[in-house]
């Protein structure tokens, strides 16, 4: 089934550019990953979605993923409990937007 993850990033100011290009230029050779996207969503504020075959294969490169943010960790405030906050789950509902959609 498929599965996303969301992660939510408030970078430093001055950082922006560094971080985008940190994120950008990251390996994303994870097995079962079909698409990522980092999303701008207001001044320092990032999220970055990305879409799995599975939520198995999501967990599996959960260790290459905190590689990544190692890379650029140095570049981000600290939110409540961390430099991230991440969701991640299983499709129950998806369209493709020239439907209503199913359940899965």
């Amino acid at each position: 089934m498929t599965a996303f993850n969301s992660v939510r990033f408030r970078v430093k100011p001055g950082s922006e550019d560094e971080f985008i290009e940190l994120f950008s230029s990251a390996a994303r050779n994870f097995e079962g990953l079909r698409k990522m996207a980092l999303i701008k969503s207001g001044d320092g504020a990032f999220f970055s979605i990305g879409e799995w075959d599975t939520f198995q294969h999501m967990v599996a490169a959960r260790p290459k993923m905190l590689g990544n943010l190692d890379r650029f960790r140095h570049t981000l405030q600290q939110l409540e409990g961390g430099y991230t906050d991440a969701v991640s789950g299983e499709t129950v509902f998806e369209t493709d937007g020239r439907s209503s959609g199913r359940s899965v």
